[in-house]
């Protein structure tokens, strides 16, 4: 009898001893965890603000601010208004990460313009398809057969399509000097996070950017009413290959980005508008949206989320949105996104540094907001005006009432077309 209580003494002494050797070692393992967490080895820039080059998230909740969406995972994010320029939060916003096939914004903003009009058509060699990379995203394009600009860019910007990315810089004047031009004009836009090695944004030696960065291109892409169309497009006709005796045909393409089209566990985001999603092994998942909601127009960039839930860099991003309107005016801002380098302030006219009430798009003098947008249909009720115009409206203004360079933010002429 004495044996067996000694023995059950024993195991209580041992179960107590264990439980209070795990619990320690537990909390341990958590904060060993937390210090995996990859981070900045690095001082970053200060484009935009100090506080955009500090290490972890910057916000500055003021009365009635709610809090920052719980269990974000990104490595690097940023909110910020698309007008005035405010960044009202970020994270690690500065770091050089892979981009994945955000890039593409920087693509389309550097050669979208050059390429006109969008109903030239154009012969696809085998040359020009030779440098797509193994694995890259396509859209069908085929050797021997025509398209025009217009089929391409719904190529690059629906299906993030790799192949029509190569053919479009081989018009351009081949991929050494599309590289070369996309990293003239980042720099022209501050963006100075971003080498580009590659025009599509396959993964490739030092080729980085920055949340901060992507939201720049974001905004300045923003600008060209050709861009908003196809970045807004839902779905699209792609023209189909030619066979012997037979009327070309066409297929359907639909955009990549879930918050326009939706999918499994991810609803259209009410006021989508754009613009550019993506995905390599080295980036992980990127996203760059904008949306408007009540008047207010807000820019949100994802970089590389955890991977372990599904469609997590969309459910960021739609979190980071929702959090941005309900907290617009209530936080003090943490930085800002410049303007370019030769954003310039005409007489009379407030100051190019992100905060002004006019901007210009400077293309040629003419505002072209003309073209046919396809937004998606769920959810869309609050897209940003100037995508909801149907038909082929045109805004011609005189070309003194625009300066060759642009100034910041968007014009509202621009933006507040009538709904109808």
């Amino acid at each position: 009898m004495l044996a067996l209580k000694k023995t059950v003494v024993t195991v209580i002494s041992a179960a107590l001893l264990s439980l209070c050797v795990v619990s320690p070692a537990g909390a341990a393992d958590k904060d060993k965890t937390e210090e995996k967490q990859p981070k900045p080895t690095g001082p970053m820039s200060t484009v935009g603000g100090a506080r955009l080059g500090q290490v972890g998230t910057q916000v500055d909740l003021g009365p009635g601010a709610p809090v920052l969406p719980k269990d974000l995972s990104a490595r690097s994010w940023i909110v910020a208004d698309a007008e005035d320029g405010q960044v009202l939060a970020s994270h690690n916003a500065h770091w050089r990460l892979p981009p994945a096939s955000t890039l593409k914004m920087l693509f389309a903003d550097t050669v979208l313009p050059a390429l006109q009009p969008k109903t030239l058509t154009h012969l696809v060699t085998e040359d020009e398809l030779s440098g797509v990379g193994e694995g890259s995203s396509l859209v069908g394009v085929k050797e021997d057969h025509s398209y025009t600009v217009h089929d391409l860019w719904l190529g690059v910007f629906l299906r993030s399509g790799n192949d029509a990315v190569h053919v479009l810089s081989e018009m351009y004047g081949g991929v050494p000097a599309t590289v070369a031009a996309m990293q003239r004009h980042a720099e022209e836009l501050q963006a100075l996070d971003t080498t580009v090695v590659s025009p599509d944004g396959y993964d490739a030696p030092r080729q980085v950017s920055s949340a901060y960065d992507l939201t720049l291109f974001a905004r300045s892409g923003m600008q060209k009413a050709d861009f908003r169309e196809y970045a807004a497009t839902a779905t699209a006709e792609f023209p189909g290959e030619v066979k012997k005796g037979k009327k070309r045909k066409s297929f359907e393409i639909q955009n990549t980005n879930r918050l326009i089209t939706g999918d499994i566990g991810v609803e259209p985001y009410k006021g989508i508008a754009g613009v550019k999603n993506g995905y390599t092994t080295h980036a992980g998942n990127t996203f760059t949206g904008i949306a408007e909601r009540d008047g207010r127009v807000l820019l949100v960039t994802v970089m590389n989320p955890s991977s372990e839930e599904s469609h997590a860099v969309y459910k960021e991003a739609a979190a980071l949105l929702d959090w941005g309107f309900a907290a617009s005016g209530k936080v003090t801002p943490v930085g800002e996104l410049v303007p370019p380098k030769s954003a310039v302030v005409s007489k009379g006219s407030e100051p190019a540094t992100g905060k002004g009430k006019e901007g210009t798009e400077g293309l040629e003098g003419k505002e072209r907001a003309a073209g046919t947008t396809h937004a998606a249909a769920a959810g869309s009720s609050g897209v940003w005006t100037a995508l909801s115009v149907v038909g082929g409206l045109l805004v011609a203004l005189a070309a003194g009432a625009f300066l060759v360079n642009r100034r910041w933010p968007l014009p509202d002429l621009v933006r507040r077309l009538p709904r109808r």
